[in-house]
């Protein structure tokens, strides 16, 4: 349930391991918090939950193999850009980085000439970014390719369970039946109704406003500064971004707040151009912070949600994970399973 990056991940994680899959999916395929991202690989971030450090490092490991498979099987490039990120007063980075270092005025200036960082603390970390536009259209040409099932404008209503185990689920159009149901909706993970109570799937949209400038083709690094941060694309573009707002499911662009991160932009790169475009997405937050991967008190009902602003990030290790819990492996990031919530099962 979900076409977004975390459910296609999972439908090609678990095609690639020879099983069956229907993604459902109520808009279009990536329509949401996954193109609305700006893309950043951020997995040396300081500010990850430490539950979430571990799947992190997973995506790291993993990230440049599953581009290169979904590119290989779609003839879609993802704009995989391997240049790092400078990072200004952001502290130090999450602590399994090693290799990162900080920068003086002369290296940074040769690094990016257009930075303009006076005498503020800078680093260097080893991160990437992607396009995340072009990735969900190379993982949904995958998809296909790859024959996983997609129905698109279909609402899933409720999971629907029997003998206490999930069979399947109703939507708007039709019923379907299946041996295992993936929670992967994202910000409306917690609408979808199910028979286990308290919610297995607590998340909430959180709100995020941005921009994309010309870039005159200057800035070659992620920028990450505490004001803004600045994305540069293969295409001249600058991602600028983001607020962070409890909205509900607003998804309106305001000026003001436009403005205000498109001058902390120009403040730290004074040579960026005209804006192109803005946008807001809702990023799917859970109840405390954490992501929620793994399978709910009833049986087969499994939840990968609530990844907040690294959705981009953690969609293949996510994927690993999941596809080996829904295979019937043993899970590996038990702090971040739904159960931690205290539901129960409540059916007959």
């Amino acid at each position: 349930m979900g076409g977004g990056v975390i459910g296609l991940s999972l439908a090609w994680e678990l095609r690639k391991r020879g099983a069956s899959v229907l993604v459902v999916e109520r808009g279009k395929l990536g329509g949401e918090a996954s193109s609305a991202a700006g893309g950043m690989l951020a997995w040396c971030d300081p500010h990850l939950p430490e539950a979430a450090r571990g799947l992190a490092a997973l995506s790291a490991e993993c990230y440049g193999e599953f581009a290169g498979e979904i590119e290989e099987a779609s003839g879609i490039g993802v704009d995989l850009r391997k240049f790092g990120t400078i990072v200004v007063d952001e502290g130090e980075p999450a602590a399994f980085v090693e290799v990162c270092r900080k920068l003086g005025g002369a290296e940074l200036a040769e690094m990016e000439p257009g930075l303009r960082v006076e005498s503020r603390s800078v680093q260097w970390w080893p991160e990437w970014s992607v396009d995340p536009r072009k990735l969900m259209a190379s993982l949904s040409a995958a998809c296909r390719e790859r024959r996983v099932e997609v129905r698109t404008g279909v609402t899933v209503i409720e999971v629907v369970a029997e003998r206490r185990r999930a069979v399947g689920v109703r939507t708007t159009s039709a019923d379907f039946r299946s041996g295992s149901v993936v929670n992967c909706a994202g910000a409306w993970a917690s609408e979808i109704a199910c028979a286990v109570q308290p919610s297995p799937s607590p998340t909430h949209p959180v709100k995020g406003q941005m921009l994309a400038v010309d870039g005159g083709g200057d800035l070659r690094h992620v920028v990450r500064a505490p004001e803004v941060y600045l994305i540069p694309r293969s295409d001249g573009t600058v991602v600028v971004g983001a607020t962070v707002e409890d909205a509900g499911f607003n998804k309106e662009t305001e000026p003001e707040s436009i403005e205000r991160l498109r001058a902390a932009a120009v403040a730290l790169v004074p040579g960026l151009g005209a804006v192109r475009e803005v946008w807001a997405g809702l990023r799917p937050g859970s109840v405390d912070g954490v992501p929620i991967l793994g399978e709910t008190s009833l049986p087969g009902y499994f939840v990968a949600s609530g990844h907040f602003r690294d959705g981009i990030l953690l969609a293949p290790a996510t994927a690993r994970v999941m596809a080996g819990l829904v295979s019937g492996g043993v899970g590996e990031f038990e702090a971040l399973a739904p159960r931690r919530f205290g539901a129960g099962v409540a059916v007959a």
